[in-house]
């Protein structure tokens, strides 16, 4: 199977965005809303564009849960093993069970987007029917929740290809629906498309003020579950940590 596979509050991210100097699941959608597409299991060739300018957001300015400061964030980025991208033998989205339910008839895609929408107004069975969010990716904002993906940070299959592949059902559970780290961000479709199940050597959120927010979550999560990083990855999330405020 190829790497690439075509599948937070408005006002917290929208704070973000103007401070900045420092997968899945659409309403009816697929599984995690990347369905295939052909591509090759090899990573490509990294990037040569040019870093934002002006730096990113310090750890307080962040709109996702559990984020470490730049500082750390670096050091958990040089403690990552290296290692080349893992085999997609067995590989399914089946086996990221997703959406857990999380109470209330709310399963995990209502949790995130109540959480990173604002004035989220929801149905009897927990659907939201009314709200604002502010896509971190690319800036858009968006009044109709079919319109937002909850993106997994760290897609369900690059986690595969470094280390997941390993793992129990239970703990490919918690990574599918980790609400406390930064796993899990409402988006926008499209922007949730464009990135696939990519790392950071290979695509990049179009709004660049959110580079720095994005190297350390990724990051963040990466070192929570012990997954490994290509050298291209790593190169490209130094990248990211280097647009961050100091």
């Amino acid at each position: 199977m190829g790497r690439r596979t075509v599948g937070a509050g408005a006002v917290l991210v929208a704070s973000l965005l103007l401070g900045a100097t420092g997968c899945a699941d659409p309403a009816g959608g697929g599984a995690d809303g990347k369905p295939s597409a052909p591509g090759s299991a090899a990573r490509s060739t990294p990037p040569t564009g040019a870093p934002p300018a002006g730096g990113g957001s310090p750890a307080g300015g962040d709109a996702l849960p559990g984020m470490v400061t730049t500082a750390v964030a670096r050091t958990q980025l040089a403690a990552l093993r290296v290692a080349p991208v893992g085999t997609m033998a067995g590989y399914s989205r089946a086996r990221f069970t997703h959406w857990a339910e999380q109470g209330d008839k709310c399963d995990t895609r209502e949790t995130v987007l109540r959480r990173d929408g604002v004035g989220v107004v929801r149905d009897a069975e927990c659907k939201a029917v009314s709200g604002t969010w502010t896509s971190l990716y690319d800036g858009v904002v968006a009044t109709d929740a079919a319109k937002m993906d909850i993106d997994h940070m760290v897609p369900l299959a690059e986690g595969w290809r470094s280390g997941a592949a390993g793992w129990d059902a239970a703990r490919r559970k918690e990574f599918a629906n980790d609400l406390s780290r930064p796993q899990l961000l409402a988006v926008t479709a499209s922007s949730n498309r464009s990135k696939g199940d990519q790392s950071p050597d290979q695509w990049q959120p179009p709004e660049r003020s959110s580079w720095c927010q994005y190297g350390r979550a990724w990051t963040a999560v990466k070192s929570a579950y012990g997954l490994t990083v290509t050298e291209p990855e790593k190169k490209m999330l130094t990248t990211m940590l280097d647009t961050c405020a100091s």
